[in-house]
């Protein structure tokens, strides 16, 4: 009896109102068609042009216009903006008649297409890189056209953006966050291997190179004629003070033609080998342990303001972009001073729109207060030992202005030997502290942080040491057994 308005049902509520409203084109047509456009967007293709809404003359200029702005392709898999698309199609449909008869209908069918175009040229600007971030981000199937473009329009969401450019100079902890996990492993969990430096400009591999150089002391080589008086034989000495002979003596060292000794040395220099990192590349690898949860334990204190607190929202937005395109577990814990600690999964398999609350809450809040590691490493520990993070590794960015009781440190080494447990850090510092050094298994040291302090990155920024392992260097005897292990796997 409702019939053609049954298949409004088959419709989202939003596009209710545009397809009612039906001032070009058929009814009937109107509501079948919309359905197949708005299958035909949200799958990224133009759709067919027999889907005209039963005006062809009207439908064509517009669906010319939707392939020329690349409409399919940045509407697919957001069905929000699918379904915006048709809004302003219909409506621009229907102003057609609102220009007639002022002007005839074939130029009020061009000025409603160009208005369509028009309008859309202007929406659509910058949102390609926008998506592109927030497909690895969030589920954008679930969100209302309100919803997708106030988070495209919010301050967090511009720091999302201004952060995922900032990637691009930080592969090497793209990387790092990549091999965290430990879901392909063996049952006995071997130990993991040692972990590649972060830094751009450490030195290449080393080789032997052997110089040879003549008449230098070394090995002797033989006999030859010469007029070198350190090297020659006794038998010519023995002239110099022969009556007679001296004279013979004199003419031969003029000619050079006395017996001399001959040798050789042989020099070995250790020099970089241009060749060593491809044949590392090409040497057989350990078998990785990746592609498991991750726990991320991001230092929030007020010691991380400025360039710090960047790359750790980096490595906070890397892990959950990472985490949904291999739909891995991640879990963010942000701890400050006593009691400041915030717990938040960023990838739950029921909820995932709350990972991306999650990290535009954290994006949108400045790093300020004290550290206290003792609780979130202790809750990290409590959450290895559940079923469902098992195989998480844990991941610490700080600037490692912290230390550890011994009871936090006996629980980390408990869990590393029943469970596995590996234990990363990001020094975003200049200089190991004894904290990083005692909790962590290998620190990746950003040396060159300072050049991420404001919007751009810098061509260089000044870095005031040498190598970070200044307390190893200078204070070695404050080190524990595992301290010391991990400082002597730094490379300097």
């Amino acid at each position: 009896m409702d019939e053609p308005y049954d298949r409004l049902a088959a419709l989202p509520r939003e596009l209710w109102l545009p397809t009612l409203v039906t001032a070009c084109g058929e009814s009937a047509l109107r509501l079948d068609h919309v359905r197949g456009w708005l299958a035909a967007l949200v799958d990224g293709r133009l759709p067919d042009a027999a889907l005209d809404f039963g005006d062809a003359d009207a439908l064509a200029p517009m669906r010319q216009a939707v392939g020329e702005l690349a409409l399919p392709a940045l509407a697919r898999g957001v069905p929000a903006l699918a379904e915006q698309v048709l809004r302003t199609l219909c409506w621009h449909l229907d102003t057609i008649v609102e220009r007639q008869p002022r002007l005839a209908r074939s130029e009020a069918i061009a000025a409603s297409a160009a208005a369509f175009r028009d309008e859309w040229q202007l929406e659509k600007s910058g949102w390609e890189e926008a998506l592109a971030l927030m497909q690895d981000l969030g589920d954008l199937a679930e969100l209302r056209w309100d919803e997708l473009r106030g988070r495209l329009n919010s301050r967090e969401w511009r720091e999302a953006q201004r952060l995922g450019a900032l990637l691009a100079h930080l592969q090497p902890l793209v990387e790092l966050i990549r091999g965290l996990g430990r879901a392909h492993h063996h049952p006995e969990r071997p130990p993991a291997p040692l972990a590649q430096p972060l830094v751009s400009d450490t030195a290449l591999p080393l080789a032997e190179r052997e110089t040879r150089l003549p008449d230098a002391p070394g090995e002797l080589m033989g006999i030859r004629h010469s007029d070198r008086l350190e090297r020659m034989l006794g038998s010519e000495a023995m002239q110099i003070r022969h009556p007679v002979l001296h004279k013979l003596w004199r003419a031969r060292l003029a000619e050079s033609r006395l017996l001399t000794y001959q040798s050789e040395a042989l020099l070995i220099e250790r020099v970089p080998d241009p060749q060593g990192r491809a044949r590392q590349r090409s040497a057989a690898q350990p078998q990785r342990l990746e592609r498991g949860p991750m726990i991320l334990a991001i230092d929030t204190s007020g010691s991380m303001r400025g360039a710090p607190e960047n790359i750790a929202k980096a490595v906070v937005l890397e892990a959950l972009r990472t985490a949904r395109r291999e739909r891995r577990g991640c879990l963010l814990i942000a701890f400050g001073g006593p009691d400041e600690i915030v717990e938040r999964e960023l990838c739950p398999p029921e909820r995932p729109h709350e990972g991306l609350d999650a990290l535009l809450a954290l994006l949108g809040q400045g790093f300020d207060g004290g550290t206290d590691v003792q609780s979130p490493i202790e809750r990290a520990v409590q959450r290895v030992r559940e079923a469902h993070w098992s195989s998480a590794d844990l991941l610490i960015v700080s600037d490692g202005e912290f230390g550890c009781t011994p009871a936090t440190l006996q629980h980390l080494e408990d869990a590393r030997r029943e469970l596995g447990l590996r234990v990363q850090g990001v020094l975003v510092g200049d200089r190991e502290t004894l904290g990083l050094l005692q909790t962590c298994d290998d620190i990746h040291w950003l040396r060159d942080w300072r050049r991420y302090s404001g919007d751009t990155p810098q061509r260089e920024a000044f870095v005031p040491v040498h190598t970070a392992s200044l307390t190893a260097l200078y204070f070695p005897n404050a080190l524990n057994a595992r301290a010391s292990s991990t400082a002597a796997r730094r490379p300097r």
